[in-house]
């Protein structure tokens, strides 16, 4: 796998509009759409994208400032509420713009997952065997 390359900050924010970037990008794709904080990472981008209607709302249209204030907000939570419906494909999409074949994200985070829970299982069944040589330990067996 060739090194990641984190795109600048205008690359960053046309990426986060839903822009391509360029190929030396790619790697770093895949890691920001399957590292460990990808979901935390795509609500970033959601609100990244929510920011320049909410900023059009609150600065240009007219009327009491706490009537835009409400519809900004109302519209951001229905933004996060569709993004975060629709978070796998917009992730996998974001895959294949940067030439990934369909379901590279999917095969990641289920990788990711199964490791995750055999970690877990290992760390319960060390924990398990510990309480029962303490236990061993007080009561003579």
């Amino acid at each position: 796998m060739s090194d990641v390359v984190r795109p600048g900050p205008l690359r960053w924010f046309w990426y986060a509009l839903g822009g391509g970037l360029p190929a030396r990008h790619r790697t770093w794709v895949l890691h920001d759409t399957t590292t460990r904080t990808w979901a935390v990472r795509h609500v970033v981008r959601a609100l990244v994208q929510m920011a320049v209607p909410v900023l059009v709302l609150l600065l240009l249209v007219p009327g009491p400032f706490w009537i835009r204030g409400m519809a900004a907000l109302g519209g951001v939570v229905l933004g996060l509420i569709f993004s975060l419906a629709y978070m796998p494909e917009t992730t996998e999409h974001r895959l294949v713009k940067a030439g990934y074949p369909g379901g590279t994200g999917v095969r990641a985070h289920e990788v990711a997952q199964r490791e995750r829970q055999e970690a877990e299982s290992v760390r319960r069944r060390s924990a398990a065997a510990k309480r029962a040589r303490r236990y061993r330990e007080r009561h003579g067996g």
